[in-house]
């Protein structure tokens, strides 16, 4: 199952970093491939984490599937993502250095890592996802973003992430206390956007 070993590291050592990104692939896709989105970044000073999903998908079926369908990718992908923050930190990095990305599959496991452990971030930047399961539960989701500037952008009609559960996660993490800013694009394609590119490097630009 996925192991935080196979994370791929890009950008600036650790040793020498001011921040890290950790940017989690979408399904079928690779830890190189969403690191390529780095280059239309401002990550000057920048660590760059990306785990890699074994098999290159996090879990097998819709995130709008029952958890229990999706186990043990899910929880496995979560733990990775705990990992990676955790090891992070005891390098002596403070939770507002670290941001989190992720697109379509790697959104929707990188909203959800966030919403379970709402703390204060640097930024997190979901791209055509949502949290995850059947339906929203919000008993699952705790702690305080203290004001973190969260993004989410999604096509209004993207074939793999409803409209609705973009909304409901926004939803979610205005509860926990993040800076909130949701972006629909009418009739666009499932994909990474230039104007969420522009957002994204307005919140790098301001640490």
């Amino acid at each position: 199952m996925h192991n935080i070993k196979n994370t791929v590291w890009a950008g600036q050592p650790l040793a020498q970093a001011k921040r890290v990104l950790i940017m989690t692939h979408g399904r079928g896709a690779s830890a190189q491939s969403i690191l390529s989105l780095a280059a239309e970044l401002n990550v000057e000073n920048t660590a760059l984490a990306a785990p890699q999903a074994t098999g290159n998908t996090w879990y097998p079926y819709s995130f709008l599937a029952p958890e229990n369908q999706n186990e043990p990718g899910l929880s496995a992908g979560l733990q990775v993502l705990s990992q990676l923050v955790e090891d992070i930190k005891r390098q002596g990095f403070d939770s507002r250095q670290i941001y989190l990305l992720g697109f379509s599959q790697g959104a929707c496991l990188t909203a959800e890592f966030a919403a379970r452990n709402a703390q204060p971030l640097g930024g997190v930047f979901i791209l055509s996802g949502g949290v995850i399961g059947d339906s929203i539960k919000a008993e699952r989701y705790s702690g305080d973003f203290e004001g973190t500037p969260i993004f989410l952008g999604c096509s209004d009609v993207d074939s793999h992430v409803p409209l609705h559960r973009v909304q409901d996660s926004t939803e979610v993490f205005k509860n926990l206390g993040a800076n909130v800013t949701e972006r629909i694009y009418p009739n666009a394609p499932h994909s990474v956007f230039q104007d969420e590119i522009n957002h994204i490097n307005q919140v790098l630009n301001q640490a």
